[in-house]
């Protein structure tokens, strides 16, 4: 053999572990987008889990309280409609607008104690507004992994090669879980007094 079939294959030899590694780097990059996305959708099974637990917890708040509060039909309604709404949707991102919709509804609900002395000491009402509370908290906790999560997946995506790797596994945005700007102001119960 010459020295120019020898120069040969060792450049073929240095090609072949250079395309080696770049073919590893790339199964790699791919592996950890499947798993951030993957990650993203564990972490909303959590979050859809606790939103379905508040959603249970509902309708037995909701009949305590309207023993109470017979005239509060259009809250009970809304509770309703919201309740419907969440159920029927099919993405995170219409769960989440869902659930949005719902927890100012919640909040005006809890605010009913404040005008029903009796239902204020009603044990079953207590006891389903900790449940509710507990609950409220561990969404909260839920909803910020889920967020950190999707923070992760979407600033990979962002990146020059996640951005490649990510059309090429079929990762998409992650939609977060924000609170609308509406949904934060404090909601106003007005029971027909000025």
């Amino acid at each position: 053999m010459n020295n120019g079939m020898k120069v040969f294959f060792v450049l073929l030899g240095i090609v072949a572990i250079i395309a080696l590694a770049v073919a590893m780097w790339a199964i790699g990059q791919y592996n950890h987008i499947v798993t951030l996305d993957e990650q993203v959708k564990a972490q909303w099974a959590q979050v859809d889990n606790q939103l379905k637990r508040r959603y249970d917890l509902i309708p037995n708040l909701v009949e305590t309280v309207k023993g109470y509060a017979t005239h509060e039909k259009e809250l009970f309604e809304n509770i309703a409609n919201a309740r419907t709404k969440y159920f029927q949707a099919q993405t995170p991102q219409d769960k989440i607008q869902a659930s949005s919709a719902l927890e100012g509804v919640l909040s005006r609900l809890l605010v009913l104690r404040e005008t029903y002395p009796q239902l204020k000491a009603n044990e079953s009402f207590l006891k389903l507004q900790d449940s509710l509370e507990g609950t409220e908290n561990r969404i909260a906790v839920e909803r910020k992994r889920y967020n950190e999560t999707a923070q992760a997946l979407n600033t990979y995506r962002r990146t020059f090669m996640g951005r490649i790797i990510a059309s090429l596994a079929g990762v998409n945005e992650a939609a977060y879980y924000n609170i609308p700007e509406t949904e934060k102001a404090v909601p106003k119960v007005n029971f027909g007094t000025k």
